[in-house]
């Protein structure tokens, strides 16, 4: 039986200072029977230069150069022209694992009816990586139901299989920019098997120049819009305007709304079959605390504080963020400095979990 070709899927824009580990990251894949397709968009740097440099040594590699058009743009572009049938997604600024994509075919191979596959990560943040751990919610049968909630793969670990997904389902929506992930894995996970291995097969860098930090406030904005979109067709929710309100200004009246829009989700969780309910269970958890950064990030204690007590969920947060929430009503000054404090808390505590980028990506041949 042939192997199937792999089309990857690699968006440039300004990528200049990561562009080459991740070409050859994907270019010395232990599995061969790739092409690659770069799509620069516009690109002000030298990214287009470094795509051309390796285009002529590697015949797999093509590049198209033209004016920016978007992230959205770019990836239904790559999609048309991929010739594989088997679609796999890297972002500029990520590095593969070498046997990334030969677990990925694998996998395709023991499941044909497969549709989608992602993989954990490692964080790669400046030279230090934080090793990625397998996460005990991705069980089988739970992929669906999560992707509900959150965007269940980082979308530079997916693998598309298109003899499974319609044509016409495999594209990005620009109705949802800067969550066209989310959107995408919803609509196939509602339809067809989609798979985890988590395991840490790609490296995500984190850096301030990336998408997701760059259009971090549109991402989220987008974000609640589907789940709102979800949780009403899945008739889980009266009021999911309540989760848009927020999106649009997170403020006291936002804040206690969406706190009875918690409530009220538990309430018809509990209510579904007992079978199910661990899923639903596990992806509000996760939309939890995606709704309790949110409204941290704003930087006003108090409306944290209102939305803790709102829901009765000052048990699932940090003791040292309890510590700083509770003087919020009445001396937002003191939870202020600290929160900072407990932030610094976390930096250091990342440094110390991490371990330099050199003893993990010569291991994968990735130096």
């Amino acid at each position: 039986m042939p192997l199937p070709l792999v089309s990857v899927l690699l968006p440039v824009y300004n990528g200049e200072p990561y562009i080459a580990a991740a070409l050859e990251s994907v270019l010395r894949q232990d599995y061969q029977r790739v092409e690659v397709i770069a799509i620069d968009d516009g690109s002000t740097d030298r990214s287009r230069d470094i795509l051309e440099r390796y285009g002529k040594t590697d015949s797999r590699l093509s590049i198209i150069s033209r004016e920016n058009r978007g992230l959205v743009a770019s990836l239904n572009e790559g999609l048309a022209l991929a010739k594989g049938e088997l679609i796999a997604r890297m972002d500029a600024d990520d590095i593969a694992y070498p046997s990334r994509l030969s677990r990925q075919v694998a996998l395709f191979g023991e499941e044909p009816r497969l549709a989608l596959c992602g993989t954990g990560i490692d964080m790669l943040i400046g030279n230090r990586i934080i090793r990625g751990r397998p996460n005990p919610i991705y069980r089988p049968g739970s992929l669906r139901t999560l992707s509900m909630f959150f965007t269940i793969f980082m979308h530079s670990t997916v693998v598309y299989n298109r003899t499974i997904i319609p044509d016409e389902m495999l594209r990005y929506d620009s109705n949802y920019v800067h969550a066209e992930d989310f959107d995408l894995f919803r609509r196939i996970a509602d339809r067809f098997p989609v798979h985890m291995i988590d395991e840490p097969l790609v490296a995500y860098r984190i850096h301030e120049d990336s998408v997701t930090s760059k259009h971090k406030r549109q991402m989220r904005r987008t974000h609640l819009s589907i789940v709102a979109e979800n949780l009403a067709r899945d008739a889980l929710l009266d009021d999911s305007a309540a989760l848009e309100a927020l999106g649009a200004a997170v403020t006291g009246e936002t804040v206690a709304r969406l706190a009875d829009c918690v409530l009220a989700l538990e309430r018809a969780i509990a209510a579904r079959p007992v079978e199910v309910r661990g899923a639903y269970e596990d992806g509000a958890l996760c939309f939890f605390y995606f709704l309790y950064q949110l409204i941290a990030d704003e930087e006003q204690p108090r409306l944290t504080h209102e939305f803790l007590t709102r829901t009765g969920k000052w048990g699932l947060i940090r003791r040292r963020e309890r510590y700083g929430l509770l003087a919020a009503t009445r001396a937002p000054w003191c939870s202020r400095i600290s929160l900072a404090a407990s932030r610094r808390v976390d930096r250091l505590a990342r440094h110390l979990q991490s371990v330099p980028a050199a003893t993990v990506l010569p291991e994968h041949g990735l130096t």
